[in-house]
């Protein structure tokens, strides 16, 4: 049986990332006892993360500009989810605030996580 233990401190969790690093570069199968260890790693890393560095939601805008930017969209390509060309500016220029239909529209236009529209914004 192998030895799992709760990543604790500091430096519990350094030494966890560096066998999950050596366990990734064997490249394990899934279904094998390394991509099983390799699996339990990584979900006690990731407890251990939002523990100790939590992190907030973006500000909106900075995640409609991200998702633009990262999808190599124009400000142009939001007008079917925010509206005319000089409402989306007012957005993202922060001039006017999002509204439901917006959010809604931008979260299954771009797939973007509704939770970060609706975060009041910066």
């Amino acid at each position: 049986m192998p030895n799992y233990a709760a990543i604790r401190t500091q430096g519990d969790y350094q030494t966890t990332l560096r066998e999950i690093s050596a366990l990734m570069e064997l490249d394990p199968d899934v279904n094998s006892p390394e991509g099983d260890r390799l699996d339990v790693l990584v979900t006690l890393v990731q407890a251990f993360e939002q523990r100790h560095f939590p992190m907030d939601l973006p500000d909106p805008v900075e995640a409609i500009k991200f998702r633009v930017e990262q999808q190599g969209l124009q400000p142009k390509d939001l007008e079917p989810m925010i509206g005319q060309r000089n409402r989306v500016y007012k957005i993202l220029n922060r001039k006017r605030p999002l509204t439901q239909a917006m959010i809604w529209r931008l979260h299954t236009g771009l797939g973007m996580p509704a939770e970060s529209l609706i975060r009041q914004p910066a």
